[in-house]
């Protein structure tokens, strides 16, 4: 595969044809299969001197496997009058008020989209991204400031694999989706990131940092392996 990323289908006996992404990935030391409930599909994660061949074969050993995960998913819910979604963990209804001229604005457990009702998706969506960097933003610095570091720069992403990610240059990259998340676990993402500011690694002394800021994170990291991947079935897929 001569690019990062090859995007192709595979047709499963019981699903039908399934969107699959392979993922050529220096880092990686083996094949790895995830379901990506972003795009309703399969990902491969392909290790360097990995063949096409050899990776789409790893699909077809693992059909029900695949099968299983995939009719597991939740049903996606996109940003639209009458859907229900989590802000900062809490349910809202999200309500339309097409001659209100505030864009969107949430009151009362209530997600308020004004406009036309078909740009609702969108509309939702950038202002969650924008709620994402006004909660973020403020904590990063906050706990840059108790450890004496600096944040270079932060960015606000659709990542699939990550909730966020810290550069040796103080760069600071975060999912937009934690805006759904509950706040301790938004929280708790925001702390973990900036203490990669004093140590670019997952070593005890890296954890001794988020302790320090933070405090014991056994239920927030709990929370995401069990629920994260939900998050990813909000709003439009791919």
């Amino acid at each position: 595969m001569a690019n990062n990323i090859e995007e192709t289908e595979i047709d499963l006996p019981r699903l039908g044809p399934v969107p699959v992404r392979l993922r050529i990935s220096a880092r990686a030391s083996r094949l790895k299969l995830r379901i990506d409930p972003g795009f309703d599909g399969v990902e491969i994660v392909v290790p360097n001197g990995i063949s096409r061949k050899t990776a789409l074969s790893m699909l077809r050993q693992h059909i029900d496997w695949i099968e299983a995960h995939l009719s597991r998913l939740p049903d996606r819910v996109l940003f639209v009058p009458g859907a229900w979604v989590p802000f900062l963990g809490n349910e809202h209804a999200i309500r339309a008020v097409p001659e209100a001229k505030r864009g969107v604005w949430a009151e009362s457990g209530v997600i308020w989209v004004s406009g036309a009702i078909e740009h609702s998706n969108r509309r939702v969506a950038d202002w969650l991204k924008k709620q994402a960097k006004l909660e973020i933003a403020p904590r990063a610095h906050a706990y840059a400031e108790e450890i004496g570091k600096k944040i270079n720069r932060i960015s606000i992403k659709d990542t699939r694999t990550r909730w966020g990610s810290c550069s040796s240059g103080g760069n600071l990259s975060f999912s937009w989706r934690l805006i759904l998340a509950p706040e301790d676990v938004l929280d708790y993402v925001v702390a973990h990131e900036v203490a990669h500011l004093q140590e670019l690694n997952h070593s005890p002394r890296f954890w001794k940092v988020v302790d320090d800021l933070y405090g014991s994170s056994a239920k927030q990291q709990h929370w995401l392996k069990r629920n994260g991947s939900g998050l990813h079935r909000f709003g439009a897929g791919e």
